[in-house]
Order: C-alpha cells, then structure tokens, then sequence
C-alpha cells in the first residue's frame, strides 16, 4: 500500500464537529447501562464532599476511557472530541476524575469492589460472559467444573513519589495485583476479584479473603450446582487460601512446595504406579533450557497442613508429574540424592474426586491454571500499562475500574460474536477494541434522529451490527 498523493498535496484539518474515533462505545455504553453501572456506583459509593458528586457517571466515563484505550488519567481526554457531547451527556475532564480518584479511601475502593461484583453478575444474565451446561460443553469438559484461577503479577511503576512501590519477587519496582478470573467451558476467562498490594508484599497476603470473595462471586454468575474447581500455584500453598476455598464449597488444586514431607511422599511411589503422558506439544522448560515431550504422572493420598491441628488437616491426593531431567549430570556432581537423578518432579494437592478427575485429567486440568497469565498480559496491554496517580488508593480504584472495562469489553464480544466457540468471543480486549469499539463515525440528525455513519466495508460490520442490536433489544435471559 502506498499513498495516492504526495503529502505536498494532502491538506490536514480539525475542524469537525460531527466526526467521533469510538463509535463502538454506543453499544458498549448501552450495555453498561443496560446492567446498571451508573445506578450501582451512585448507591454503593460513598466518597465525600464535591469530588464525589455524581459518582455514577464519573465512573461511567473512567470505564468508557478505558474501554476506548485509555491507560493514564490524563487519556481520559480522548472522551472529549468531535461529536461526543451529541451521543454522550456528562463528560467529565481529565482533572476532575483524577479529583474523584485520588479522594478514594480503602474503603470506597471496597465499595468500588461490590459494584464491580455485582456489575459482574448482571451482565452474566444479559450476555453469554459464562457458559451454561450443554451436550457440546459436556463433552469438551466431562467433569463439568469452572474453574477460578488465583495468582498475582507485578506492574512496573516509575518514580519516587508512587505509595507503596517496592520491589518485590520480580525484582522489578511496582505495585502487586492480586487478581481471580472465573473460566467456563468454551468461554474466556473474566475478572471475579482484584486487589492491589504494595509492591514489596508477599503473594499470599489477602489471599485468604480474597478466594472467600472470588469462590462466592463466581457461584453467582454459574447455574446451581455447577461444581468449582479453585486453581493455585505453591504461593497460595497454605491453610488461609485453601480453608477459604472449601469453606466456599469449591475444590482446590495448589501447587505444592517441595519440602520434606512432600519429598518423602513422592519417593514412597512405586516405579509401576507412574502412567506415561504425552503433551499435546513439547514444553519449553527454562530451568534446562530444553524442550519436553515426554512426561509420567503418579497420586499418593497426602494430608495437607498435617503438622496443624486437625480442624485445619486438608485430606487429599498429591499428584506428581515428573519429567527427564537433562542436568542430572549437575546434580550428581552437587551431591544431590537419587530422587533427583533422572527425573525433576512437580507436584501439586487436590481435594477433587479421584472417580470425577482421575490422575491424567487433574494433571492436565491444573496445568490449565497458566491462562490466567494471558488475563495478566491483557489488562497490562490496556488499562494497567501505568497506574496512574501517586496516591496507593487512586490506583486501587483504578484497578477496579480497569477490571470493570474489562469485562465489559468481554461481554460486548458475546454479543458480537455469532457464537460463543468464535474467535471474537475469546479474543483479547484489544483486538475487541481494534474490531468494535475503535470505529470513526459521523454524526447526522434527522427529524430529531441521531445517524452513525460508518465506514463502507467494514470487515467486522456483521459483528458490530449484532452488538448494536443485541444491546438495542437485550435478550430477558442469556443463551448458550
């Protein structure tokens, strides 16, 4: 592709009124209506004083923002061009959301967690953001489980004058997100529960009431009795998480510390109990720096937490994935035992069913617990590439409202989507707001009737047009 003058010959003005860059956020916003954002921030927030007048439409805007592309207080701006004032009522400036933000107290950031929540929920009854049993999902996932995801990441931060940066296990100066998605078969994963933490903190810090939130928060979006699988890595090892887990009626599957109990447990295995797997795909293991294809799984029954008093015991099983060890060489040489010498183990604990998830399947289940890493890249390729104000509580709402967008944007996609098994129903949020939400348009009135002029063959016009008419006339319930 090339121009077709030269740029001598090519004159440049912003001079009109009518034209708008995101004419995606009129269905969008539709739909955040539609499941109460506004109402529910006026009831549930609470913030004092002038800053917080109005607090459902300042953080309708902050959402709208961030499902347009804003990452930083001051892109909020990109709300104010063109023709906006026509389609949108109650813009608010740069300035003044950064005033309502930075007068957050933890408190209302609680309050601004109750609304994401709830916000959550209405939109699982108006779209398709969960998946329902069905012949089709059934046989994808027999054990039918949904699946909540816990794990945290650290966003990098710059400056002095940020409260509660810290250099943490990535040795990278930041702010920790705590974060939960909750994941049906043949559906994306959406966002049930958020936290920030100083940059300096432990990973299992709040992960306790953090898991009681998302374990209650997911069984509210899903159909009674729909069985729930909480997911961990070995920093979520510990009776706080787990306890909170079954207190809520969902099973685990941690990750487990290799210490000497378990060391013991996993050389207690009888050579023939291992069964070989074969992944799908080789493995890139960055500890040898070499692919794996080959791997044996094995289960002992093992007791978490046995040195604790009863009360808090967790029976279950420990299953164990071993893989060659291409530096045994290493080991032999360091002295290390035989346990170590072919193989390296990863083990991890559940409490599901041995006749629902035999040894292969929970294995190959847990393993699925890393697409919460690809939640982490999309919210840092949007909303979270900065958090924006000094204030540690200013970004805590951010946070929130970052989760908000995002599920938002998720549940857009549902209704874009012809069906739930389509590329754009699990596509990241920016290839939804490449498709959706970033279209120029024009703006025309006749007989006090508002036209969108969109762009002539639009690639994605079918799936914009269906999102524009799902959010017109909403279905009275979602369908699978």
């Amino acid at each position: 592709m090339r121009l077709s003058h030269t740029l001598a010959r090519i004159s440049t003005a912003f001079d009109d009124p009518n034209l708008v860059a995101s004419a995606g956020l009129v269905p969008v916003m539709g739909l955040a209506q539609e499941a109460g954002l506004e109402e529910l921030a006026r009831q549930h927030l609470s913030v004092p004083g002038d800053k917080g007048a109005n607090a459902g439409l300042k953080v309708a805007s902050l959402v709208a923002g961030m499902v347009a592309g804003a990452d930083s207080i001051d892109d909020m701006a990109l709300l104010r061009h063109g023709g906006m004032g026509r389609l949108f009522a109650a813009i608010y400036a740069p300035s003044t959301l950064g005033s309502f933000l930075r007068s957050f107290t933890f408190g209302h950031v609680r309050q601004l967690d109750a609304v994401a929540s709830r916000f959550l929920l209405t939109l699982a009854g108006l779209t398709r953001l969960v998946t329902k049993p069905s012949p089709s999902t059934a046989g994808a996932e027999p054990h039918g489980f949904a699946f909540v995801d816990v794990d945290d990441t650290v966003i990098e931060v710059h400056g002095h004058h940020k409260q509660g940066a810290g250099f943490g296990y990535t040795k990278v100066r930041g702010l920790n997100a705590l974060l939960a998605t909750a994941t049906t078969a043949g559906a994306a994963p959406v966002i049930v529960a958020q936290r920030l933490r100083r940059g300096a903190c432990s990973s299992p810090r709040g992960g306790k009431r953090l898991v009681a939130d998302a374990v209650t928060t997911t069984r509210r979006i899903l159909e009674p009795g729909t069985p729930v699988l909480v997911r961990m890595d070995s920093a979520f090892y510990g009776r706080g998480p787990v306890r909170a887990a079954l207190a809520g009626g969902a099973q685990v599957s941690v990750t487990v510390r290799a210490d000497a109990r378990v060391k013991a447990a996993i050389a207690s295995i009888a050579e023939d109990a291992w069964t070989a797997i074969e992944y799908t795909d080789a493995v890139f293991d960055e500890t040898s720096g070499q692919w794996i294809s080959r791997a044996e799984v094995a289960e002992i029954a093992f007791t978490a937490f046995a040195a604790q008093p009863t009360s808090d015991q967790v029976p279950g099983r420990l299953i164990v994935r071993r893989i060659p060890d291409f530096r045994a060489d290493k080991h032999r040489a360091a002295g290390q035992d035989g346990l170590f010498d072919l193989w390296r183990f990863h083990a991890f604990f559940t409490t599901t069913d041995p006749t629902v998830l035999n040894t292969v399947t929970a294995d190959q289940v847990h393993r699925r617990h890393a697409i919460i890493e690809q939640v982490h890249a999309d919210l840092k390729n949007s909303a979270l590439a900065h958090l924006p104000s000094g204030v540690f509580t200013a970004n805590a709402a951010w946070l929130v409202l970052a989760v908000i967008a995002f599920n938002l944007t998720r549940a857009a996609a549902t209704l874009a989507a012809p069906t739930q098994a389509s590329d754009l129903a699990r596509a990241t949020t920016a290839t939804v707001r490449r498709t959706l939400i970033q279209i120029p348009c024009r703006i025309a009135t006749s007989a006090r009737r508002l036209t969108l002029h969109l762009p002539k063959d639009w690639p994605w016009q079918s799936a914009w047009t269906r999102l524009n008419e799902g959010v017109a006339d909403p279905p009275g319930t979602a369908t699978s």
